[in-house]
Formats: structure tokens, sequence, C-alpha cells
């Protein structure tokens, strides 16, 4: 019997240029006045500049603040070595929609010719992903020593508490008239922290999972809000069709993101405010150190204050609140019933503009 010797498939047909295209990392060349010759689409995405638009360019007038990137650029091309920098803010000129600066994590490497002289190969990748996993798995490994003293503390509070109302009641039976007042304050007091400190220890049992409509829960909670929304408010939906149906517990996916939204309509409690439900699939995406190849991305934004710098590090921790009304419990428990459900509650705030994205794998999609 003939063997047939196998041959790879010859590779001239592929064009480089094109094979550069399909990396999700920037690569980007360099003349040596830093002029750019070529970027792939990478590196034309991260950079918020077409090719085009950036050749012949040199890479450093395209930010409003490339001092770090000239730098490193520099020292390369002096010393004929390859040099790296992380999270290095690079905020793109003339591009009016992008507000806030790319973080990027970027390799230098000389390339030397002897007919074209030396030229620079550079290597940009985006850093805000690397910094959103690490938040997110600092967040939940937190979330769950939080859990437990949270616990310990209300079980606590409760033992002395159920104390205190027994006695406000037994006082309450001996006193007759005016007097009787100040026991049933002591027992409404009572109940008031109980139903506080049961907030905090939240739900005993598992997640109840039934198959679900996402938009059938964000329609209960639109309407819930727009019942609550004062005048001049506006609350509007954006709705992705494609969002399958999954595997979640009705109600605590419905009290997650009636919290959330009651903050954002909290936040744009003056005329002109606005909170805009929308969702969104996400796929092959990481929560932490978990990938998943779907997930339901459910968002509130609103055009209120937006979350202080001081309370951003600390906004999902039981009683941390920037309004003196507060309970500071929304969103810690909240971020606690989407992480019954291996998903995370993550946001982007600054002022005019908040995002808070329930983040939620969906399993069992049909």
């Amino acid at each position: 019997m003939a063997i047939e010797q196998y041959s790879p498939s010859p590779l001239s047909h592929f064009d480089p240029a094109s094979l550069l295209d399909v990396l999700s990392t920037g690569v980007v060349i360099l003349d040596s006045q830093l002029c750019m010759i070529y970027a792939n689409v990478g590196a034309q995405d991260l950079l918020a500049h077409g090719l085009n638009q950036a050749r012949g360019r040199p890479i450093t007038e395209l930010f409003a603040d490339p001092e770090a990137l000239r730098r490193l650029l520099l020292r390369s091309l002096d010393r004929v070595e390859t040099y790296s920098g992380h999270e290095i803010p690079l905020m793109p000129l003339g591009k009016p929609g992008i507000r806030e600066p790319v973080i990027v994590d970027v390799t230098v490497t000389p390339l030397e010719g002897q007919l074209t002289g030396t030229h620079l190969l550079l290597e940009i990748a985006d850093a805000r992903t690397r910094q959103r996993i690490a938040r997110e798995s600092e967040m939940l490994s937190r979330l769950d020593g939080s859990r437990l003293m949270i616990r310990q503390l209300g079980h606590e509070i409760k033992n002395p508490l159920g104390g205190l109302r027994g006695a406000a009641q037994l006082l309450d039976r001996e006193l007759d008239g005016a007097l009787k007042e100040y026991t049933t304050v002591i027992i409404n007091e009572a109940d008031r922290l109980r139903s506080l400190v049961d907030s905090m220890l939240g739900p005993s049992r598992p997640p109840q999972k039934t198959l679900v409509n996402i938009h059938e829960l964000c329609e209960h909670v639109f309407h819930l809000v727009r019942s609550e929304a004062g005048p001049g408010i506006s609350i509007e939906r954006d709705y992705d069709p494609s969002l399958p149906n999954a595997q979640f517990d009705r109600n605590e996916i419905i009290q997650a993101l009636l919290n959330v939204a009651r903050n954002a309509l909290q936040a744009v409690a003056v005329p002109g405010g606005r909170v805009v439900l929308r969702t969104r699939v996400l796929t092959n995406f990481s929560i932490g150190t978990v990938r998943h190849r779907l997930l339901a991305n459910i968002q509130v934004e609103d055009n209120g204050h937006g979350v202080p710098p001081e309370l951003q590090r600390s906004v999902f921790y039981p009683l941390v609140t920037s309004r003196p009304t507060g309970s500071g419990l929304g969103l810690a428990v909240a971020q606690d019933l989407v992480a019954r459900h291996r998903g995370i509650v993550e946001f982007e705030s600054r002022p005019g503009h908040t995002v808070f994205s329930l983040l939620l794998p969906l399993e069992g999609a049909e």
C-alpha cells in the first residue's frame, strides 16, 4: 500500500498585512522620526486613528499628552534596545466622542536595516481588560469576606435587638395612656433595625432558578421605576432582541436591578434627568478569572452627578452612601444577589454619565 506523504499547504497566498489585521494586539511601525509607516487594524482601533489619516505623521501628534510614550520611543531608538511600558494613558486628539484616555501596555523593539536605517516596532495592548479582570477578582474576593463579616455582625445585632423588643412589649402591657407612645417607638425602631439587618444578611436559601426572559424582568423594573420618577425625569429602554432566555432566580434579579435603577433615579432627581435600561449580549467574556461563553449585560445609565471619586472603590460595601438619607444597602445587596448567579455588578462613572452593568452568565440559554 502506497503511503501518501503529507505536505503542508503553502502560505505564499497569505498577505502578511492581512494576518496582522487579525490580531487584537496593535502593531505599528515607525521610522526614525517617530512617523507612522504602518498600523494594523488593532492599532487603528486602539489609537482611534485610521492608517491613511495617521501615515507620515509623528505618532506623538495623535494624542493630547504623549510624553510617556515619547520618552519610551526615544529611549529605544537611542539605545537600540527593547523597552516596555505598562498602563500608559493616551488621549486621542480630534475625536470628540472619546472623553477618556485609552490605557495601554506597549513594547518598543528597534528594527535595523542597512538601507532603511533604524525603525521601531511598536506593540500596543489594551490594558483596560487586564485592569478590569484584576479589579473584579479583588471585588469578588472582598465580597466573600464582607459577606461573612456582615452575617456575623447581623447575628450579633439581632440577638440583643430581640431582647430589647421583647422587654418593650412587656413594658407596654404595664403602661397606659401617653406612656405607651414611648414603648411603641421602641418596638417600631427595633422592627426597622431588624428589617435593615435582614436586608444586610440577604437570602438564606440558594437561588430558585427557572427559565426566564430577561426583558420581561427589565419591563417589570421599568414600570416600577417610571411610576416613581418625578416630573421631568425620562425613563427609557434600549433592548437587544437577540438576548436569549436563561436560568435565573426571577425575584433576585428583579431586586438587584431595581436597587440599581432606584439608585440611578435618586441621582437624577431634577427635571432633565434621564435613566436608560439597556440590554446587550457579550460573548467570550471573563468575570474575574472565569471565562464565559455568553453573558447578559443589563445596564442602567443615568446623567446624574456621578459616584464621588472617594467612594468609587467602596461603593458596593454595606452602609456606604453619599446621600444623607441613604442606607447604603442597595448596591451591596444588588452585588450579592448577582454574585449568587456567578455574575458581578460593574460601573463606570463621571459627572453626567454613570453606567452600572449587571453581568450575568447565560446558563441554560435558549
